[in-house]
């Protein structure tokens, strides 16, 4: 009975680190040296992806496998982004991030992986022509959207949410142009949508706000929309590959 009452020890998900980002002050040293690292990260990505051209983001889950139609989907859209000479750029993960980095790289497209360290599921996947790997998130999202004109959210957990939400915020408040953001999956997305009608209704958000996102389950709608705005705002092609001392293709 007492044996039995000994609880199993579990191991935690993410290792602690010895020093945990945002676990409150720590010595001045400690944080200048943080801020140092987060700079290198930033100029890494920065001089990485400068000439990659104008990509297209897209954001997913992880955790969908080959055999699922959301997987065959996203692999559908890197194909269609390859096509209109876009980069397509995803987290670099298996799953969404796969499928879309598979479709560009199976049609000759530049694909592009912005990962991030973690014990579980995320692994750089084998279909991307340009990896880069950062400590933090904050940092990762920078670059997902610094280089993009549009972004694509296919169905996902937690990290798609708070990227979705973080690049509707940046373009709502005008800190980023008004790129086109497609919210793919009608019905997996339906109370979520449900719930920015009932926010438009209480006020918390004006009406206005609803047109930033097109909801739909239609690829080509969703690239005749990504289209439309980028062929009249916009003409694409890679950046010219001007050498400095900073810079490198």
């Amino acid at each position: 009975m007492e044996a039995a009452s000994v609880k199993k020890k579990i191991e935690p998900i993410i290792p602690p680190k010895e020093q945990v980002y945002l676990e409150g002050p720590k010595s001045r040293t400690y944080e200048l040296a943080f801020a140092w690292r987060v700079f290198k990260q930033f100029i890494k990505g920065f001089r990485s992806l400068h000439f990659m051209g104008p990509c297209i983001t897209v954001f997913g889950s992880a955790r969908f496998k080959e055999d699922h139609p959301y997987y065959e989907s996203a692999r559908t859209f890197g194909k269609r982004i390859a096509e209109t000479g876009f980069v397509t750029m995803t987290g670099g993960g298996p799953g969404i991030m796969e499928a879309a980095n598979r479709g560009a790289f199976e049609n000759g497209g530049v694909s592009v992986g912005c990962n991030i360290q973690l014990p579980f599921e995320q692994h750089v996947n084998k279909y991307v022509t340009k990896s880069i790997t950062f400590e933090h998130f904050f940092v990762r999202k920078v670059l997902l959207v610094k280089y993009s004109y549009a972004f694509i959210i296919m169905p996902g957990g937690f990290g798609t949410m708070d990227e979705f939400f973080e690049t509707l915020t940046l373009v709502q408040t005008k800190t980023i142009t008004q790129f086109p953001i497609v919210l793919f999956g009608k019905e997996y997305y339906s109370n979520l949508w449900n719930y920015a009608e009932f926010m438009a209704q209480q006020g918390t958000i004006s009406r206005e706000d609803m047109k930033l996102v097109l909801l739909t389950d239609s690829i080509d709608e969703a690239m005749d929309h990504i289209q439309s705005y980028i062929s009249s705002n916009y003409k694409v092609r890679p950046r010219q590959a001007w050498r400095w001392l900073f810079e490198k293709r």
